[in-house]
């Protein structure tokens, strides 16, 4: 059975290049002049010449992969046109984030400040004490760099205090119950 996903075309919009050579996706745009920043192989199965004009309803049966290929090269065509981003809010009492250049330092209640390093292609920025935006036009990096800037200190059950997600809920656990 064919992927309902994988048969819709990829809208390009203006100001877009994509390049196709062989089974890697290149696309280059106004967040990220440079291809080379936005590769993406695809499974060796998937036919990606197709992704980006609607099938005829008679041609040969896609590969299962198809899918996520065009998965894929929306996520690199969207990310070279918008970019991507994710929010962090740091909760907490004395808890703070200040930027120093392109690196954030992070005050999270132990007896030392966590520096933290942009990896490549990502950016940070820092509205306010409490808040962390990471950017960038790769979607796997962003969310990978904000994963590990919550595992620093992840949120706690009781009093909701760490780093999570702006759009997180954390349920809360009633604290013990006095005699």
């Amino acid at each position: 059975m064919a992927s309902h996903i994988g048969k819709l075309p990829v809208a390009i919009p203006a100001g877009v290049e994509v390049t196709i050579d062989g089974q890697t996706v290149a696309a280059k745009g106004p967040k990220a002049p440079t291809p080379s920043s936005c590769r993406r192989a695809s499974p060796p199965s998937s036919r990606t010449t197709r992704l980006f004009s609607p099938r005829p309803m008679t041609c040969v049966r896609p590969a299962r992969s198809t899918g996520l290929s065009r998965a894929l090269v929306a996520s690199i065509v969207k990310g070279v046109h918008e970019g991507y981003a994710k929010t962090l809010q740091i909760v907490g009492t004395g808890y703070r984030a200040t930027l120093k250049g392109k690196s954030i330092e992070f005050a999270l209640g132990y007896s030392h400040t966590i520096t933290v390093n942009p990896p490549e292609g990502i950016e940070f920025e820092v509205p306010n004490a409490n808040t962390v935006i990471v950017k960038g036009t790769d979607k796997q990096a962003v969310g990978q760099a904000a994963a590990n800037i919550r595992k620093l200190r992840a949120p706690e059950p009781y009093k909701g205090k760490g780093i999570k997600y702006a759009d997180e809920h954390i349920l809360r656990k009633a604290g013990k119950a006095g005699k």
